[in-house]
């Protein structure tokens, strides 16, 4: 009996760093509005980058971030596992 594993195609995805990671993390905060920063992901399969945000209340809110970090998506997760999407042509410049 044979064993087969299967890995993404691209092997660009690890955590967000330098100055894109401040960046990424800005863009996530001002999403979010509260919240810490708890994982980032560059070469994500819905994104360019993922920024993983823990909010005051438990919930993780998982930002969805394109190549120039505006958002275009999220995914809250709360406590009792529910999640709800949220998704955006672009973000604001604000």
């Amino acid at each position: 009996m044979g064993f087969a594993s299967a890995v993404g195609g691209d092997d660009s995805e690890g955590p967000i760093t330098g100055s894109a990671l401040d960046k990424a993390e800005a863009a996530a905060l001002e999403h979010t509005g509260a919240g810490r920063v708890t994982e980032t992901e560059v070469g994500d399969e819905e994104s360019y980058y993922e920024v993983e945000v823990t909010l005051p209340t438990g919930e993780e809110t998982d930002v969805q971030l394109n190549r120039s970090f505006e958002v275009v998506g999220s995914e809250t997760e709360s406590e009792s596992g529910d999640e709800s999407e949220t998704e955006s042509e672009s973000g604001d410049d604000d």
